[in-house]
């Protein structure tokens, strides 16, 4: 720090005139100076005095030289000077903005160490010391202060200690007093009288001392100010000034040299301005010097000027308009480098940890973390709020005046207009920080952030390139186009977007509105509505756009044409009205509308307008955008509204809009006609609502209202109602009403008039009155029978008891049913032939299985067996097709049993095969499927012995043809004919299997055989010679016996033997007179008779000697004399083959080579080198081969053996110029045989490192593989994406990387896998290994820092893992949903709802019960449910609803242990038709679904709990048959087939197989998807429903539904039952409860849903009764058994019935 003199402002007097105080203004504008004579004088920034006041006493009486000023303070806002008085006060004055501001006292306190409060003008203690305070000073921050007292005591006290945890109280005692004490930013420094400045730390101990106590010069220290930053401290004392500079690397105090001025004298007071720039000294005699403080000052571009007043701390001054900023770390760092950027206006400086950014011209500066990042980044200040830096890849925004980066993405698009950044430029309804960002993240992909709330608002991908974009004001939409010029806008709330402008060359938004502005080609564009893209404005233009400026209340387009510029003006207006919506000023809007003419763009606007109007409920508003539209209807509707409104608000004073009749209005217009009919009944206006549904012509609601409210007008509203109908042509309506008025002939003239005779007819049916009359029936049947309705209009001739007509009608209807029970009452004699035709007609209609028992009624059983293989009913064609006694039956076997030998039920199939009389297609049956025993077993029992082996032996010749020859010898063996198994080998020449069989069948021929097939084979048996052995007196004779009888060869023999027994010359002599010299060395050679022979050929032919030792040695050599042999081949002449003789004995062969053959030599080498690598001995090996200079072979063999790294040696040493040669043909080894020796491979790839061949190096390492060394493996493939990446091309070095990567991941190395991919930029690769190996948390880091657009991927894997995993808890902090689909599928039901309850929204646990559970759960789950739904309201009928089908489909729950799920049900259905009886929804058409749904969870509760009981077995049949009637909500499958086998159970036979012969035709119209083709004339005059939903599967298995079908079937032949229902006194079915023949209903009984005719108990509750016998023995059982569930039945009961008849059960 430099101290530099500038001026003095106040001159200094001859005696003591000491300046007591001084302050700067924290605004660096105001400068006060408190003089000897208590005046202030105010200065300015340049030392220039602009004013000045007087101070006053606390009391006027004691003068104005009764007190001194101690000292002074400015208030934060510089408007305020607090002046601290000796007399103990403390006067605070309002001294103004402006100079020559009046002057005035405005608070005062009394004055110790106190707290003063400004605004409550009160003071209090903040703490109370013995001693007086001869000095105070605060901290850098001003939170902190400092007393300094006359007892050496220093005393510290935090307003607030900024979470430094530093003490408080008593710091520490400085050997004096400390008159001098200043608190720096790392320290505090006291100074005294004993000419010493001490240093101390934080908590009081000493850190350093200055002494000056020695310097004669030096008086004592005054008085000491620390500098803004904390970073120098000035003491003063007489005629100088010490300064000290706090040095933050070495963490100590350097000491300045001291600014010394003779005469100044003693120094006062000192006052350093806030901008650190300026230091003003008070002196003794009254004097004022101003100080430049600096410690460097530069100037920048000329333009401007910077003062470094601090190591953190910056001025940089303007010097074209004088304009300060002052630049400061708060958190105390040096500030290293300051440049001025973005058109002179952007500062941007860096210390070590921070960034320091600033706007000059609005003052706005931040300090944001920025570690070391060498000074690479790039800065852009297009937008005026915020800063966007790019660095390494990496966008950060800084907003102004934040000291918070706003956020930071990964993006490589550093364009300006690829970014864009809206900060809450235009404020909007319910919305406090709008903070967006929308930014590039490939060139095809655009994100947008939200900044403020941290998360992703959404992703557009896009199919070309993007090359500009912009977010509007608001940041709802985004503008964007592409490098085919189309322009796209993005709606981000409903994430749609629209192309809506192509070949655009400029676009723009219109500052402060939502309007865009574009160029297409030589058109203006202009969106004046951007939510409605389709309304587009256009103007032609000859030029390009080159700016839009908005100002001065009007919007210009600027416009380059040619030479010229044009402005095109925009309609304000328009662009003022969207302005007005957003800021929701609906007037305004509407205003701005009406001075508009209308066009497409302006109707747009009015109707967004009257949406938003009626949503905010401006009811006139509304009704003025419907005028503008043309909606007269709305106008007038609106109109009355509003009447209505203002009416209700004038005489009431209320709010007209709460209205019920203004609620009303608005909901009909809305079209909620029941939220309208709520609002009326709710206030009890009944007619409005009538009027209301009778204005709309919604008569059945009209009705409907006026019914439940008892209207007294209901049969007026009925005959307006009928009067309408006919009017509008509604004649089957029409009819309806008639009908439910009780007039049925008009009812029915009206069904024939709209075309409906089958209503018609079924009205007619049911009124005995109408069907009477026979000109209205003949009407109805001739209308039935024109719309080709046959078997309604049977119905309608049997009715009416013709017959004949009936009949006919039936069977052209297919209604064969109906026929055949009308025929069996009305002509039995065709009974027959119609179930005949009704088999026909089902076969036609291809239900085979239906067909089946009518073609067994109708005695056509070989129809019968057709339709049952048609339909593979092959179990069934078998029993029809045994009990047939037809011979023509037989030719269905053969097709039967060729099913079942596909099937490989083999002994069924030889039954049916057998039967049939195909026993050669049985035996063929088992031949094929190779089962000889069976095949032969087959034969033999129904065939003869010749039949049996003809077949065989015919079958063997075609298996031989074939060259199947084994099996042909089994059957050859097993007829035993092994002579023609003989016959065939030898026939296909196999004579092993020919002496094989010769052995084991004819022995005795054996012999005989080998002989034949050797003469076969032409081999020669040699005969033995006979040992001839004359004497020697008869040689002659043989010799002459033999020429004359033996032959030559003979002669030969005897001549040789002859001169063999003389030897010597006379033996010589002897063969020389035959002439057989040679041939007798030759065969005595031959004869190894060796001595002979050398004694002939020493004698007469000495050129055979050689040849003689070589057959000798040949000899020795054969009998292993090997010392023997290698003389005689020696003296043969031959010494290399004496080599060779030594086998093995390789020094003898090297020796005998060495003296003989040198040329051998070589060759005894390799030999000898050969057998030692035979022996593993490789190193001999090597060694002889190399003496023997044969390295080629050396290399040779290690290739043969696989050893490439010592052949690659032995060849890089030896044989160089093949080394190449040799790698290549090593690399095509490796190829071909997949795997080689791990060392090997090492060995090669480290030669190719090495010679620098890095592509062929990378190959081997990755052909490395031993799964017992996966360490190595790591290390290699490591090393081969290391030489990759370093050395080869990017792509090679990817491919390397992507083969690299999935191997580390199997080995588990998923760090270093993922380490790869990021070196080569594959993110989403890393990721998914981090994935693979559950490191969530730094898969998550690199998505979010390198790729965000992967983080939702990200999450997403997260949740799948943890749900695989089965860690629900923790899924349930990420994904509730989830969470609780796997509790489901756990099921854990308890800890699913528990956890779907806890979550603030409700809507998701009723999505989870009606998306996830309602399909899933179990009975048991039902309780914990149920028990819930307290939770909801009544409106959730959906709900409720789904629960209850649910619940019903699922499969046997029908038995006892079912109890408790259906008495919770009922008990739920009870509290919730309660409720719903009290709310608006009484005797809705919801409140009686819910009725019906109550009534039957009632029936199956009751069912299980008299399943329960023996004694109710028939109270629980009766329940399931009273069930049927309600098939339309119950799986009628289901339904019918417990009542079947509940009749079943006791015994109800009829009824039983009526039921579950029905579940038949109903399991297969299922099968076929359509009920259309069902017969229901079993249920014709009951009340069971025709018409009911198709069941979506089968409630039973297919072995169920089969043992049922067989039940039926067995029954059905057994004619014992009637197929007709029961009927009781009514002459009626007996579970139903409408009468068939006078239509009237009868009351259910409450406990078994059969009709109450007599003996009944009543019921306080209306409508409920129950039949007495019934009713006494459930309670006789009940008593009698104490069955739980029975007693929770009756008490149901009570409670639902509103109490039990007298005779009740009691409960306790």
């Amino acid at each position: 720090m430099q101290l530099k003199h500038l001026k003095t402002l106040l001159t200094p007097q001859e005696g003591a005139a000491k300046v007591t105080c001084m302050a700067w203004a924290p605004n660096n504008t105001k400068f006060a100076v408190c003089t000897v004579d208590r005046v202030v004088l105010l200065y300015d920034e340049h030392g220039e005095r602009r004013d000045k006041f007087s101070t006053k006493p606390l009391d006027s009486k004691y003068g104005k030289q009764s007190y001194m000023v101690n000292d002074m303070a400015f208030s934060p806002d510089s408007t305020k000077i607090a002046i601290g008085q000796s007399d103990n006060i403390i006067f605070v004055y309002r001294i103004g903005e402006d100079w020559g501001d009046k002057k005035a006292i405005c608070n005062k306190f009394v004055q110790t160490v106190r707290l003063a409060n400004t605004q409550t003008n009160k003071s209090s203690t903040i703490y109370a010391t013995e001693s007086c305070v001869v000095s105070l000073t605060s901290n850098v921050s001003g939170k902190g202060i400092l007393s300094g007292h006359a007892d050496n005591t220093v005393v510290r006290y935090f307003f607030d200690d900024e979470g430094s945890g530093e003490s408080q109280g008593k710091l520490l005692i400085h050997p004096c007093p400390p008159y001098a004490l200043a608190w720096g930013a790392n320290s505090i420094m006291v100074g005294g009288c004993d000419k010493k400045v001490v240093a101390y730390g934080r908590e009081g101990h000493v850190l350093q001392t200055f002494d000056y106590s020695r310097d004669r010069t030096e008086r004592e220290f005054t008085v000491a100010v620390t500098s803004p930053s904390g970073q120098s401290i000035v003491f003063g004392s007489f005629d100088r000034l010490r300064v000290f500079n706090w040095a933050p690397r070495r963490g100590v105090w350097d000491e300045a040299k001291p600014k010394e001025i003779v005469n100044l004298y003693t120094i006062t007071s000192l006052a350093w301005k806030k901008d650190g720039s300026r230091l003003c000294a008070g002196t003794l005699c009254g004097g004022v010097e101003l100080f430049d403080c600096c410690l460097r000052r530069t100037i920048y571009k000329n333009k401007f000027e910077m003062t470094y007043v601090g190591l953190s701390q910056v001025i940089v001054r303007n010097l074209s308009t004088g304009t300060r900023v002052v630049l400061k770390s708060y958190y105390g760092y040096e500030i290293e480098e300051v440049k001025i950027m973005g058109k002179d206006r952007y500062l941007v400086a860096h210390t070590s940890d921070t960034l320091l950014l600033g706007d000059m011209l609005r003052n706005k500066l931040s300090e944001v973390p920025w570690p070391g990042s060498g000074g690479n980044e790039k800065f852009f200040f297009e937008n005026e709020t915020v800063c966007m830096i790019f660095n390494a890849g990496e966008l950060s925004l800084v907003e102004y005046s934040s000291n918070e980066i706003l956020g930071s993405v990964r993006t490589e698009f550093m364009n300006p207009h690829l970014i864009s950044v809206r900060l809450n430029e235009r404020k909007q309804r319910g919305v406090e920080d709008n903070k967006k960002l929308a930014y590039l993240i490939d060139i095809k992909t655009i994100a947008i952030v939200d900044l403020a709330g941290g998360y992703n608002l959404g992703t557009i991908s896009h199919d070309s390139k993007i090359d500009w974009l912009e977010l509007n004001e608001t940041g709802r939409k985004l503008l964007f186009r592409d490098k085919k010029l189309r322009l796209h806008l993005y709606d981000i709330e409903s994430g749609v977007k629209t192309t809506v402008l192509s070949f655009c060359s400029y676009v723009q938004w219109v500052p402060g509105s939502d309007v865009v502005v574009a160029q297409n080609r030589g058109s203006l564009c202009i969106w004046y509505s951007i939510d409605s893209p389709e309304s587009v404005t256009m103007f032609p233009i000859k030029g390009d756009i080159v700016n839009l400026e908005r100002a001065d209340g009007k919007t210009d387009v600027i416009v380059t044409e040619g030479v010229n510029t044009v402005t095109y003006t925009l309609d304000e207006g328009l662009i003022e009205f969207g302005t007005a919506v957003d800021d929701g000023d609906y007037d305004r809007a509407t205003a701005f509308l009406e001075t508009l003419e209308m066009s497409p763009e302006t109707e747009a606007m009015w109707k967004m307008l009257s949406k938003l109007a009626l949503e905010a409920r401006q009811l006139h508003i509304a009704e003025r955008c419907f005028a503008a539209l043309g909606d007269v209807s709305t106008v007038r509707f609106l109109h009355q509204t509003n009447q209505i409104a203002d009416k209700v608000s004038q005489d009431m004073g209320e709010d007209g809009t709460s209205f019920y009749q203004v609620q009303a209005h608005v909901a009909m217009l809305d079209k909620n006609f029941k939220l309208a009919e709520m609002h009326y009944t709710e206030q009890n206006a009944v007619e409005e609502a009538i009027e209301m549904y009778q204005e709309l012509h919604m008569w059945d609601d009209c009705i409907a209202v006026a019914e439940a409210k008892g209207h007294t007008e209901l049969n007026t509203l009925r005959g307006n109602y009928y009067q309408w109908l006919t009017e509008t042509g509604q004649d089957e309506k029409a009819g309806e009403v008639k009908e439910s008025d009780g007039d049925f002939q008009g009812a029915i003239n009206l069904y024939l008039k709209a075309g409906l005779p089958a209503k018609a007819a079924r009205l007619a049916i049911s009124r005995p009155e109408i069907t009477n009359s026979s000109e209205t029936v003949s009407r109805i049947a001739a209308s039935l029978i024109k719309g080709e309705f046959y078997e309604r209009a049977g119905d309608l001739y049997e009715k009416i008891r013709n017959n004949q007509r009936a009949l006919e009608c039936y069977c052209k209807g297919g209604a064969f049913r109906k026929a055949v029970e009308l025929a069996r009452v009305a002509f039995p004699a065709e009974v027959v032939k119609l179930e005949e035709a009704w088999g026909d007609y089902l076969v036609q209609q291809k239900q085979m299985d239906a067909a089946i028992n009518h073609f067994i009624e109708a005695g056509c059983s070989l129809k019968a067996i057709e339709a049952a293989i048609a339909a593979r009913q092959w179990k069934k064609a078998v029993h029809i097709l045994e009990l047939q006694e037809d011979s023509s039956a037989g030719k269905y076997y053969m097709k039967i049993a060729q099913y079942y030998a596909s099937m490989q039920e083999y002994e069924v199939a030889e039954q049916l095969f057998v039967k049939g009389g195909h026993i050669k297609d049985a035996i063929d049956m088992y031949t094929t499927a190779g089962r000889w025993e069976e095949a032969h077993k087959l034969a033999v029992t129904c065939m003869t012995e010749e039949e049996v082996m003809a077949l065989y032996i015919s079958r063997a010749q075609e298996l031989e043809r074939d060259g199947k020859f084994k099996e042909a010898e089994r059957l050859f063996a097993t007829v035993k004919q092994p002579d023609l198994a003989i016959t065939m080998y030898k026939k296909n020449r196999m004579f092993d299997d020919v002496i094989r069989l010769v052995a084991k069948h004819h022995p005795e021929l054996l012999a005989e055989t080998h002989v034949h097939l050797a003469k076969v084979q032409q081999t020669a048996v040699v005969p033995l010679l006979s040992d001839w052995t004359p004497t020697k007196c008869n040689y002659f004779v043989y010799t002459q016996v033999a020429k004359n009888h033996g032959g030559a060869g003979a002669q030969k023999q005897v001549a040789y033997l002859w001169a063999r027994s003389l030897g010597g010359e006379a033996a010589v002599k002897l063969l020389n007179k035959f002439g057989l010299l040679d041939y007798a060395i030759e065969s005595a050679s031959n004869n190894f008779s060796f001595d002979f022979a050398f004694d002939l050929a020493r004698l007469s032919c000495k050129e055979k000697i050689p040849e003689i030792h070589l057959k000798h040695a040949i000899y020795l050599e054969d009998e292993g004399k090997f010392p023997e042999a290698e003389a005689e081949f020696i003296k043969a002449g031959k010494p290399k083959e004496a080599v060779y003789v030594h086998n093995k004995d390789w020094a003898s062969a090297q020796r005998v080579a060495e003296g003989h053959d040198p040329e051998s030599v070589s060759e005894v080498l390799v030999g000898q080198a050969k057998f030692c690598f035979e022996q593993k001995d490789f190193q001999k090996s090597e060694a002889f081969l190399l003496r023997a200079q044969r390295p080629e072979l050396a290399v040779k063999y290690y290739k043969d053996a696989d050893m490439w790294s010592d052949a690659m040696r032995i060849c890089k040493e030896y044989l160089p110029n093949k080394l190449s040669m040799l790698q290549e043909e090593y690399e095509r080894e490796t190829s071909k045989k997949g795997i080689r020796g791990v060392e090997g491979i090492l060995e090669q790839a480290r030669e190719w490192e090495q010679s620098g061949e890095h592509s062929r190096a990378v190959e081997c390492y990755l052909k490395v593989k031993d799964d017992s060394n996966t360490a190595l493996m790591e290390k290699c493939w490591m090393k081969a994406a290391e030489l990759s990446i370093k050395f080869l091309s990017g792509d090679r070095a990817v491919e390397v990387v992507q083969v690299v990567g999935p191997r580390l991941t199997q080995l588990r190395k998923f760090n270093a896998a993922a380490e790869l991919y990021l070196n080569m930029d594959l993110i989403k690769e890393a990721i998914d290994v981090f994935i693979e190996g559950e490191e969530w948390n730094k898969a998550k880091r690199v998505a979010k820092e390198l790729e965000p657009r992967y983080e939702d991927y990200v999450d997403q894997k997260y949740k799948e893992h943890l749900k695989n995993q089965g860690k629900v808890e923790s899924l349930v902090g990420v994904d509730v949903m989830a969470a609780l689909d796997l509790y489901a599928e756990r099921g854990q039901w308890e800890k699913c709802l528990d956890t779907a309850s806890k979550q603030s929204n409700m809507f998701i646990l009723l999505a989870f019960i009606a998306c996830i559970f309602v399909p899933l759960f179990a009975p048991l789950f039902l309780c914990s449910l149920l028990k819930m739904f307290h939770f909801f309201s009544n409106q959730n009928f959906n709900i409720y609803k789904r629960l209850f089908l649910d619940l019903i489909n699922l499969p046997d729950t029908d038995g006892p242990e079912s109890y408790r799920m259906w008495a919770d049900l009922r008990n739920f259905l009870l509290q919730l038709c309660e409720n719903m009886s009290k709310s608006a929804e009484a005797n809705s058409p919801a409140h009686e679904d819910f009725e019906q749904m109550l009534l039957i969870a009632h029936y199956y509760a009751t069912r299980s709990a008299a399943k329960g009981v023996e004694q109710l077995i028939s109270v629980a049949a009766k329940l399931s048959v009273s069930l049927l009637r309600h098939t339309e909500l119950i799986p009628a499958d289901k339904a019918f087939y417990e009542a079947g086998l509940s009749c079943r159970a006791v015994g109800w036979e009829n009824m039983a197989f009526i039921f579950l012969n029905h579940f038949l035709d109903l399991c297969d119209a299922i099968d076929e998807g359509n009920l259309d083709a069902l017969d229901h004339t079993d249920f014709l005059e009951t009340d069971i429903p025709y018409e009911v939903p198709i069941p979506t599967k089968l409630c039973v298995t297919d072995s169920q539904r089969e043992q049922i079908r067989d039940w039926v079937l067995m029954v059905s032949m057994d004619h014992r039952l009637e197929q007709v229902l029961p009927r009781d006194e009514r002459n009626s079915y007996e579970a139903s409860l409408v009468a068939a023949n006078t239509g009237l209903r009868s009351l259910a009984c409450i406990l078994t849903g059969y009709p109450v005719l007599r003996n009944k108990i009543e019921f306080s509750s209306a409508g409920k009764a129950a039949n007495k016998e019934d009713w006494n023995k459930f309670l006789m059982a009940t008593k009698t058994t104490h069955s739980p569930e029975c007693q929770d039945v009756l008490k149901f009961i009570s409670q639902w019935c509103g109490g039990l008849p007298a005779s009740g059960f009691s409960f306790h």
